[in-house]
């Protein structure tokens, strides 16, 4: 045996597997989507297996790069889909609470909440790709600029123009995990024991119903925006229980959630939004097509 151990070369799918984590991340924020993520990442894998690799100097650039640009064109796609889409469009949610290694768990240090997901659907692809890169992942603009080939002052006036637009539209939540999941138990106590009272008490006066059955499920076709709208309608809903259901409390986006099942298939998500120890906003995703990453 040789004095010196010799490393045996990297391959080209272990490079992969090694950087699959922050392109998925990308690919998920950009598209909220995780089937959507999961194919751009597909087709990079693709581009990256025909790629004369030896003259790739910096692998982890050239994927982040390929996928962003890929995200971009299925984001431009997608978009046009959102505006046939049936009710109101929310992304995909995705469980964070797998064990330490899992995907769910690899995305979780990077992972941005529903609310933030569904503000960055209104950035166009451009705009959401550069505060992904620059919020999320911290890249420096002439980096960002060479993803996008871009000018750095032109990554520049599209990273303002997209933080100037999220500051404007983004609401403050409470971040207390404890705080969260104690009013989501309670919130379920409420919704499931049929008590509209109690309920009413857990919402805020501005509080804010978004749901998504895409034409599939049950859910508002609108946002509703009152106390007692919202409370009226999962009053309305809470004794429409679907058949062998089991309810579970997750985390889902990093955020405390309800997820209820039927035979053991995801059927429903409710996840909460807090501000001032009352329930702000309620996110509810029946569509099953959307339920993909509830693993």
């Amino acid at each position: 045996m040789s004095e010196h151990t010799r490393t045996a070369p990297v391959s080209a799918a272990e490079t992969f597997e090694r950087h699959r984590p922050v392109m998925t991340g990308v690919a998920y924020r950009m598209l909220g989507r995780f089937a959507d993520a999961e194919d751009v990442v597909q087709e990079a894998w693709l581009r990256w297996a025909d790629t004369d690799r030896s003259r790739v100097r910096e692998p982890r650039a050239f994927l982040v790069r390929t996928t962003t640009r890929l995200a971009i064109d299925r984001l431009r796609h997608v978009q046009s889909r959102h505006e046939a889409y049936v009710g109101e469009w929310l992304p995909e949610p995705l469980t964070t609470d797998g064990e330490p290694g899992a995907e769910s768990r690899v995305l979780l240090a990077e992972t941005v909440s529903l609310a933030m997901l569904v503000l960055l659907e209104s950035l166009t692809p451009l705009e959401r790709a550069v505060f992904v890169l620059r919020e999320a992942f911290g890249y420096p603009y002439g980096e960002i600029a060479a993803i996008l080939d871009r000018a750095e002052p032109a990554v520049r006036q599209l990273a303002g123009r997209a933080r100037r637009h999220v500051e404007a539209r983004e609401q403050r939540f409470d971040a207390d995990p404890e705080v969260s999941a104690r009013l989501t138990e309670r919130f379920l106590a409420a919704c499931t024991g049929g008590d509209l009272e109690g309920l009413l008490a857990l919402l805020a006066p501005d509080v804010r119903l978004i749901g998504d059955g895409g034409g599939v499920q049950k859910a508002p076709l609108r946002i509703l925006a009152t106390a007692a709208d919202v409370g009226r309608f999962l009053h309305a809903i809470s004794d429409d229980t679907p058949p062998a259901m089991a309810v579970a409390f997750r985390e889902v986006n990093g955020a405390p959630a309800i997820v209820i099942t039927s035979y053991g298939r995801p059927h429903t998500v409710v996840s909460l939004e807090i501000r001032d120890g009352r329930i702000a906003c309620v996110y509810l995703l029946t569509n099953p097509g959307k339920l993909t990453g509830i693993r």
